[in-house]
């Protein structure tokens, strides 16, 4: 017979039930592909209302281009901060499972609103032909307002999907724990999936039939994408939600400042731990070995008299080791956190500035009257990734591993540097790509025209290269911040992971801002005027390049200093 060690995961998960997980009935790859599913189906809607959203803003709701491009990295932005809102939760009370089905009810009430601003007489802007329209201020209120609910609605999925599926494999069982950077890199694939049908058969749609029926298409997914995730009840794996990490963190802190004379002793294992054979005073936590570094915490683990309250330990006073080392983890993740806003603010210019080049560019397929939506050519950033998954994972990996002798070929920090380094050459391109066009521009004083005769294809190398850097960076932190996270932080370190989108759309925005603002001074038309043949995307695009070099330089010394977590026994 097996034993019990045999039956049951190591890791503390749960059943559907609340009993431990059963390893031959749960978790693995078959529960992945309800999750995997699920994924794609909420990538497929998000992308499917999002790819073409700035020419919705400039067209439907008669906005300039500077302020449709503000709002959209505004809204872009807020998809990447109200993951915060959701990983809280699902740490902290729900748990990932009943946060990801709370939180999708209210992304599918926005997509549902957002279908019926574009498609109810009344709430619809009144168009007088296909792109001159003009928008009340109560139809654009009801059009952001369903917008922003669908950023409420991303916060409770995006954080905890990826880490949902990640608890599948159990981390104290080597077999499945192997099949952990696996699962990341078909994760990625699966959101790309979804977001090739987006930026394909549905801005097609949006740009041809209507944007009712092209955000109708992706309220109807995002249903698909919940009775998905439900299916798989049974199959799943649950981390149990282990109280309010920030109470936990502000503890650690309180308890260090109030021992600051205190001395360390030199000896760690006189530092306060629960006993060896006592699971971690944390939920769902597996104990944390002590780390030198941020030592001034430590203190916080020294017990004294004083931390005792009539026999109970005063928790504001004292804290277990693994309580100070989650909040090491914390800090030190930070920096690394920090370079990823660059990589994110040049990933953000595929639904925005490259839209505004494209749309200045001959956008017929060969003589065809056929014509291509410059959104729709973020398909070829999905088509890359999709090519470059598969290609990682079945020769990149095996081929570095004869190298570096790691069982992933690459550590995850090397993966994430690979990126930066790639989407420099993104920017390169395209600010070069922009002086072409330019010259052509003024060669031929083709400055009023709304589409010059240069075929907008010549920005497909800019998507691609920008797709292969994401396998390696996005892909990346995704299982960076899910392994080093504290066991139970994982939400909470994913949406500090996607948080970066956020910081890079906003800082897009305040780019386009100073930019706009320093650049038509003087009665000038300034980098990005309405009509592009007037303007100066390739400085922008310089700039980019620019800060992308100094955050690479940044980002080898912040790799260089990291110390990785270690994690001490198991649970269950």
């Amino acid at each position: 017979m097996e034993g019990e060690d045999d039956i049951y995961t190591k890791d503390g998960t749960v059943d559907y039930q609340n009993n431990p997980a059963n390893k031959k009935k749960t978790g693995t790859w078959k529960a992945c592909p309800y999750i995997l599913w699920n994924e794609c189906c909420e990538r497929l809607a998000y992308y499917g209302m999002s790819s073409n959203l700035l020419l919705y803003f400039k067209y439907h709701l008669n906005q300039h281009s500077a302020t449709a491009s503000q709002n959209l990295s505004n809204w872009s932005g807020t998809c990447y901060i109200t993951p915060l809102i959701g990983a809280f939760v699902a740490d902290s009370y729900l748990g990932r499972y009943w946060t990801i089905a709370s939180f999708s009810i209210i992304y599918v009430i926005g997509m549902t609103l957002l279908t019926l601003s574009a498609s109810v007489p009344g709430l619809k802007p009144t168009c007088t032909q296909k792109d001159n329209c003009q928008a009340t201020n109560a139809q654009s209120a009801v059009c952001f307002t369903a917008l922003y609910l669908v950023a409420l609605g991303t916060g409770g999925i995006k954080p905890c999907v990826s880490s949902y599926g990640a608890d599948q494999f159990d981390d104290a069982d080597e077999a499945e724990k192997k099949h952990k950077s696996s699962f990341f890199n078909w994760f990625y694939f699966s959101i790309n999936i979804g977001a090739l049908i987006a930026g394909s058969v549905l801005v097609w749609i949006q740009d041809n039939v209507g944007w009712g029926l092209g955000f109708g298409i992706p309220a109807v997914t995002m249903a698909i994408a919940v009775v998905s995730f439900f299916s798989g009840t049974k199959l799943y794996r649950n981390q149990k939600p282990g109280g309010s990490p920030l109470t936990r963190i502000c503890r650690v802190v309180v308890a260090s400042l109030r021992k600051k004379n205190v001395e360390v002793p030199n000896d760690k294992s006189l530092l306060y731990e629960t006993a060896v054979n006592v699971e971690s005073a944390i939920v769902g936590s597996r104990k944390l070995e002590h780390t030198k570094d941020f030592s001034f915490f430590d203190k916080a683990a020294v017990e004294v008299l004083s931390d005792h309250n009539k026999g109970a330990i005063n928790p504001w006073r004292l804290c277990t080791i693994t309580q100070v080392e989650e909040l090491k983890s914390i800090i030190r993740l930070l920096p690394i956190y920090a370079t990823g806003i660059i990589f994110s603010t040049v990933y953000s210019q595929m639904g925005n500035l490259f839209v505004l080049q494209g749309s200045a560019m001959e956008n017929r397929v060969a003589n065809s009257s056929f014509r291509v939506s410059p959104a729709s050519l973020g398909i070829f950033d999905t088509l890359s990734v999709i090519f470059w998954v598969p290609v990682y994972d079945k020769i990149i990996v095996p081929l570095a591993r004869k190298y570096t002798a790691h069982k992933n070929g690459l550590t995850t920090l090397q993966r994430i540097g690979t990126g930066l380094v790639i989407s420099i050459f993104a920017m390169l391109f395209s600010g070069t790509l922009e002086v072409i066009r330019l010259k052509i521009v003024y060669r031929h004083n083709y400055y009023d025209l709304k589409q010059m005769p240069m075929s907008i294809f010549w920005q497909v190398p800019q998507y691609f290269i920008i797709g292969c850097a994401e396998v390696f960076t996005n892909i990346g932190q995704l299982e960076f911040f899910y392994e080093q996270a504290p066991d139970s932080m994982r939400s909470l370190c994913a949406a500090l992971s996607l948080a970066t989108g956020a910081l890079g759309s906003y800082l897009s925005s305040v780019l386009v801002t100073i930019v706009t603002d320093v650049s038509t001074r003087g009665g000038k038309l300034g980098w990005i005027p309405d009509n592009v043949n007037y303007g100066h995307l390739d400085y922008f695009f310089w700039l980019l390049a620019g800060l992308s070099v100094v955050n690479l330089g940044a980002f080898i010394l912040v790799a260089k200093w990291y110390t990785y977590k270690r994690p001490v026994g198991s649970l269950g």
